[in-house]
C-alpha cells in the first residue's frame, strides 16, 4: 500500500503507566515502527504536575510541544522551560525526564526510534525535590 491514512480516534487513547508517570498523563499514539523503519510517535497530554520518570532513549528522542508550558532537565543538568511550538532533541542515551510545569499543563508529540524491542530505557521516578528545583534562565 503506498499510503496509509490513520483516522483520528482510530488508536485508543491510553493512560500514562504509574510506574513511568507521576500525575496525569494520556498518551494518543499516532504511528508505529513499520519495518523497514524503526519510529514511532505519540502525541503524550500532562495535567499540570505531571512528568515522566527519569529515562532514556537508545537513538535519541525529538520532542515538539503543541501546547501549554513544560519543564525537562538531563541529568546533573539545569531544568528549562519549554513552550508550544519548541522542539527538544534527547541526545542518545541522554538520561532525562520532561512534563508539565506544577500549574500548566503540557501536550508534545514524541518521535523517537526503536532498537532491540523498545524506544526507551524506564529509570526512577523524579522526586518532588527535583521537580520543582529552579529554572535555569536561557
Amino acid at each position: 500500500m503506498p499510503m496509509e491514512i490513520f483516522r483520528v480516534g482510530s488508536r485508543p487513547s491510553t493512560k500514562g503507566p504509574g510506574e513511568y508517570f507521576t500525575g496525569d498523563v494520556r498518551i494518543d499514539p499516532l504511528f508505529g515502527p513499520q519495518e523497514p523503519a524503526r519510529t514511532s510517535g505519540a502525541l503524550v497530554t500532562f495535567e499540570p504536575g505531571a512528568r515522566t520518570a527519569w529515562h532514556h532513549h537508545p537513538l535519541g528522542q525529538y520532542l515538539v510541544v503543541t501546547s501549554g508550558v513544560g519543564w525537562t532537565q538531563c541529568w546533573d543538568g539545569p531544568k528549562k522551560e519549554i513552550r508550544a511550538g519548541d522542539v527538544v532533541h534527547c541526545d542518545c542515551g541522554q538520561k532525562h525526564w520532561h512534563g508539565a510545569t506544577d500549574t500548566t499543563g503540557m501536550s508534545h508529540i514524541a518521535i523517537q526510534e526503536w532498537m532491540d524491542g523498545s524506544p526507551v530505557k524506564w529509570l526512577e521516578k523524579v522526586s518532588d525535590d527535583q521537580y520543582l528545583s529552579d529554572v535555569a534562565p536561557d
